[in-house]
């Protein structure tokens, strides 16, 4: 017997995404991969090798990401200094910036045949170009399918600029009329 009356929709639960199911896998087959990788390596040209070149990856990464680091720091003081001065400063090109030079850095430093080669490959301007132009893309269609009021909205507004840098964003509401113009000496104002 129905009363007409229609039945409250069961609470949908949320399922956790692919990418969570996926990368804890990944990093076990990629983990998986490198030591086999190791072993391989050492079988053939020997342990000793293997620990220089372990021990060569990990300092160059240090190299890389220190240099990163200065470059980084020197590029946001010239930006400081340009926008005290009253230019607009430019934002560096997609994979001009220091982020993924550093990412190749700890590559770099990670031990593994197979993170030393992404390390090295991203140390090439073409790919970091690349990557970068990549992941501007995705970040600006994540961005542009967000929801007011949510937090990637927050982040677009913040991205806003203005030639003075100034940016209050609001909405005047007038409560009602001005007053009419009085003959006469006006009363000072006081704070």
């Amino acid at each position: 017997m129905t009363t007409g009356v229609p039945t409250p929709p069961r609470p949908s639960r949320s399922r956790p995404g692919k990418l969570r199911r996926i990368i804890p896998l990944a990093l076990v087959a990629w983990f998986v991969l490198e030591i086999w990788l190791l072993t391989l390596v050492a079988g053939a040209a020997g342990g000793f090798t293997v620990l220089l070149l372990l021990v060569a990856g990990a300092v160059l990464g240090g190299v890389v990401i220190k240099a990163a680091g200065r470059r980084a720091f020197k590029n946001l003081s010239e930006a400081v200094q340009q926008a005290q001065d009253g230019v607009l400063p430019q934002s560096p090109r997609p994979g001009e910036g220091s982020g993924l030079v550093m990412l190749a850095g700890l590559f770099l430093i990670v031990p593994g045949m197979i993170s030393d080669a992404v390390g090295l490959l991203l140390l090439l301007p073409p790919v970091r170009g690349f990557i970068g132009r990549r992941t501007e893309r995705a970040l600006e269609r994540r961005m542009a399918a967000t929801p007011p009021g949510s937090l990637g909205d927050a982040f677009q507004q913040a991205r806003m600029r203005r030639p003075d840098g100034k940016v209050v964003q609001g909405e005047v509401i007038r409560d009602r009329e001005p007053a009419p113009e009085q003959d006469g000496p006006r009363p000072p104002l006081t704070p």
